[in-house]
């Protein structure tokens, strides 16, 4: 009987962390979302890990924490950043509970964004690690999409494909 309630306490305290966990990550994705929106370029790239990794709705975006903040800058100095504002949101977790991975669906300037990342706990907060942000298109849209984009494509594939 006994152990039957410690185990039963154990579940309940790893459930609840994980509760508050993600109520902290949902918070700081949030606030994160909200400090471009605010043109708050610290803010914004305190919430990624030094060695992080965003990976943009084009082709060619794939940055370091470095790259991206270079590519940046412009837009938060001119102050024509990006609004993002999550629509929905799921959570998961390692068994450790040090890591976790999520996806959202956002509302943004290029209508329904998908953005997926994996996120590690640095002492009690939670940081982006990788962060991949891309464009939904409508399956029956998806022929008329993919002409629109296929000559600025295919030459990124065949420079891709010499190296």
């Amino acid at each position: 009987m006994k152990k039957s309630i410690l185990f039963l306490l154990f579940v309940t305290f790893f459930a609840n962390a994980q509760n508050t966990d993600k109520d902290k990550i949902n918070q700081m994705l949030d606030t994160w979302h909200k400090a471009a929106a605010d043109v708050k370029i610290d803010a914004y790239f305190s919430y990624l890990t030094d060695d992080a990794i965003y990976i943009g709705t084009d082709a060619t975006e794939n940055w370091n924490k470095k790259d991206f903040r270079t590519w940046a800058t412009p837009f938060f100095n001119q102050g024509t950043t990006w609004s993002f504002t999550a629509l929905e949101r799921h959570i998961f977790f390692d068994k450790s509970g040090k890591i976790a991975w999520f996806d959202e669906l956002l509302s943004t300037q290029m209508k329904i964004c998908r953005g997926s990342g994996v996120l590690v706990k640095v002492g009690k907060e939670w940081k982006i690690q990788h962060y991949v942000l891309s464009m939904t298109v409508p399956n029956e849209e998806v022929d008329s999409v993919t002409k629109l984009k296929a000559p600025i494509e295919d030459a990124l594939i065949a420079k891709l494909q010499k190296k």
